[in-house]
């Protein structure tokens, strides 16, 4: 670092305040339309090309029915099976659902990797319900050099999970927690494709009411 001597530095103190003192003065009693603002972000323009969703096989499954099991997978949507894949359906599903109409500029490739996925257990489903936890890391890439257009972007996209006599009567409606996860998370990821901000969690960090992109199938 480059040192002053002790009268440059006291002079070039007293320009500066000067200078503060006259910019905050005019700042003050400028018109609040003269005021410099910056600008927004542009809304990305992007279209999907291909995807890819990696559930690691280090994360850990739970197939314990508690109210809490450990675990970083816990997912009873689907009859036993391997969750690995289950999981991965659901987020290969949403990505399609939630961008495969997309008309923009730029052609993508979305990156998909899960960090955790954490639904409900029966015990917890048909009592007092709880929270989908869901957090993932989310990339988008140029399919042709590779290079990152946008992340990666750790998201945590949680969602209301019903309990009880709710989730009874949402089972009946089609609402069950496959359809109410997957319509989430493709509203999650159209966000990151087409909005300046991307994806931004609701008040509370937990979605309580989803937006469906499709309509409910009959169950």
């Amino acid at each position: 670092m480059k040192r002053f001597g002790l009268i440059s530095m006291m002079a070039a103190l007293g320009l500066s305040v000067a200078a503060c003192g006259t910019v905050d003065t005019a700042s003050r009693n400028a018109p609040l339309e003269q005021i410099p603002t910056e600008m927004a972000a542009p809304a990305p323009s992007f279209q999907l090309v291909g995807m890819d969703v990696d559930v690691p096989l280090t994360l850990k499954v739970s197939e314990s029915n508690s109210y809490y099991p450990g675990g970083d997978i816990v997912w009873r949507g689907d009859t036993y099976g391997n969750r690995y894949e289950q999981v991965g359906a659901i987020f290969e599903n949403a990505v399609q659902l939630g961008a495969g109409d997309l008309q923009g500029a730029m052609p993508v490739v979305v990156e998909i990797e899960l960090q955790r996925f954490h639904a409900l257990t029966e015990k917890t489903r048909y009592s007092v319900g709880g929270i989908h936890s869901i957090e993932f890391v989310m990339t988008i890439r140029d399919p042709q050099t590779g290079a990152i257009i946008r992340g990666p972007r750790e998201i945590k996209a949680d969602l209301e999970g019903y309990g009880g006599s709710k989730a009874i009567q949402a089972e009946a409606r089609g609402l069950t927690q496959k359809y109410r996860i997957t319509q989430h998370l493709a509203r999650v990821v159209r966000d990151e494709m087409t909005l300046a901000t991307g994806w931004t969690a609701p008040k509370g960090g937990v979605t309580a009411r989803i937006v469906p992109l499709s309509p409910v199938q009959p169950i």
